[in-house]
């Protein structure tokens, strides 16, 4: 039997390969709904929740350099990604791009890494949501029991995030009735949250005080970094929309342009929100739940801080729909080629998605959001993308290397130049995650290890045909 990091699985062609029940999954996506799933995945708790947070706390107003640092490392490991999507356009993105070029191995941690990351950022979505669904509660005068309604662990009396939980198993439930509804939905809610972010930075301009923007970095720059480390989930949605890849219509030429769209809309709106959050309030009263909402009721716009409420939580959804299509398709890839049991990768008879693995996400996702507090669900959520993102990054310059020759629709520009600032910044990042997040994700490496060597090592697709 090959040893694992020399077995690599074939580059596939593009054709959607069988689930085990022999049903594959449904090519329906096109350019624009590939890209309003990216933007979906990028766009939402970064603005509504995080950027409060992280000014309130971690960085200040220095907020808008922690975004730009997370975007740059973000945009280097984008291009990477955008010349595998076009080269294999398969379900598993990370996971597939790292098995095909670097082997079995690295392709399972990959894989088992994006598993706990995708769910845990669908949860944190879900506890920033349940921020601007008690901002809206109390505005109407309408107050539940503190155990009900708020993140545990911060000293409130709050014991379980009950909404958060409801959201996670209703978004479990849409991706269950079939992609090209879910894909319908997610689609118009993301033009609902563009139109959202133009309004609140078109209204709030008008009451920025530049006198809130000094000091612009309170906590130094190390805080500036640390927030870039925090908010990065928030800026990569666009390889959790890769892995929707067999179901897009013409995988090879929209899925390139799909990512660079929704990144470069996204920072672009990222920015300006930023600039108007830290401009309207000293970053020392910034709500750390509903920074823009609290943020507008300051000036006496209580009316458009219910609006913003209303939308912050309709616009949220389509990160939760991102992430959980994200890592349900991780999964199904993985499950497919034999390294987790093939019972996972059996999709509906009708509407051809994997509802075993979106109702164990759901419930999964639900567990945390309901029992995390929103500071440890996001960095949890931290680690293992950036090194998933270092990863791909090296495997973009090894097969340019190994394969010049191999067609490919979009080829990473300044190669090996750019793919190597992904993974000097990936690195970097990592570093200033706070220690208990690495023994967390410590834990969950050896774990995987465990798993690996006792089922997919002997288990796997090619374990059992043969590697290369």
């Amino acid at each position: 039997m090959a040893h694992p990091i020399l077995r690599r699985k074939p580059i596939p062609t593009g054709e959607a390969e069988p689930g085990a029940g022999g049903g594959a999954l449904v090519r329906s996506l096109g350019l624009w709904q590939l890209t309003a799933i990216g933007i979906g995945g990028i766009i939402g708790a970064g603005i509504f929740s995080l950027a409060g947070a992280v000014a309130n706390d971690t960085a200040g107003p220095a907020v808008l350099i922690s975004f730009l640092v997370a975007g740059v490392a973000s945009a280097a490991a984008a291009l990477a990604y955008a010349e595998f999507a076009g080269m294999v356009p398969m379900a598993g993105s990370a996971y597939t791009y790292g098995y095909v070029v670097l082997g079995e191995l690295v392709g399972w941690f990959i894989g088992w890494d994006l598993l706990l990351e995708y769910t845990a950022i669908v949860a944190v979505v879900a506890i920033g949501i349940s921020g601007y669904f008690s901002f809206l509660l109390e505005d109407f005068g309408v107050t539940l029991p503190n155990w009900m309604l708020g993140a545990p662990g911060t000293g409130d009396g709050h014991v379980v995030d009950l909404f958060a939980m409801v959201l996670c198993l209703l978004i479990a439930f849409l991706l269950t009735q079939g992609i090209k509804a879910a894909a319908r939905f997610e689609t118009a809610v993301v033009g609902i949250k563009i139109a959202l972010v133009l309004l609140v930075v078109g209204v709030g301009v008008f009451y920025v005080d530049s006198a809130n923007y000094s000091p612009f970095t309170p906590f130094g720059l190390g805080g500036a970094f640390t927030g870039a480390a925090t908010v990065f989930f928030a800026v990569f949605g666009y390889d959790a929309m890769s892995t929707a890849a067999e179901e897009s219509l013409d995988a090879k030429r929209h899925l390139p342009k799909a990512i660079i769209y929704s990144l470069a809309i996204s920072m672009v709106l990222y920015v300006l929100a930023c600039l108007v959050l830290v401009g309207m309030q000293n970053y020392t009263e910034i709500d750390q739940e509903a920074g823009f909402s609290a943020a507008f009721a300051s000036v006496g716009l209580s009316g458009l801080a219910d609006v913003i409420a209303v939308g912050a939580i309709v616009g949220i959804l389509t990160v939760m729909f991102t992430f959980m299509l994200g890592v349900t398709r991780v999964w199904y890839a993985m499950s497919r080629d034999g390294l987790l049991p093939r019972w996972f990768a059996v999709t509906h008879p009708t509407r051809r998605v994997p509802t075993r693995i979106t109702w164990i996400v759901g419930v999964a996702s639900a567990v945390i959001a309901g029992l995390l507090p929103i500071g440890e669900a996001a960095e949890l959520t931290n680690i293992g993308i950036l090194l998933a993102f270092a990863v791909v990054s090296v495997a973009v310059i090894v097969l340019r290397y190994r394969e010049p020759d191999r067609p490919r629709t979009f080829r990473t520009p300044g190669m090996p130049i750019v793919p190597l600032i992904g993974v000097g910044f990936s690195i970097w990042l990592i570093t200033f995650l706070d220690p208990v997040t690495w023994l967390r994700f410590g834990a969950w490496f050896l774990l995987g290890l465990v798993i690996y060597f006792a089922y997919g090592y002997r288990k796997s697709a090619l374990a059992r045909g043969g590697g290369d």
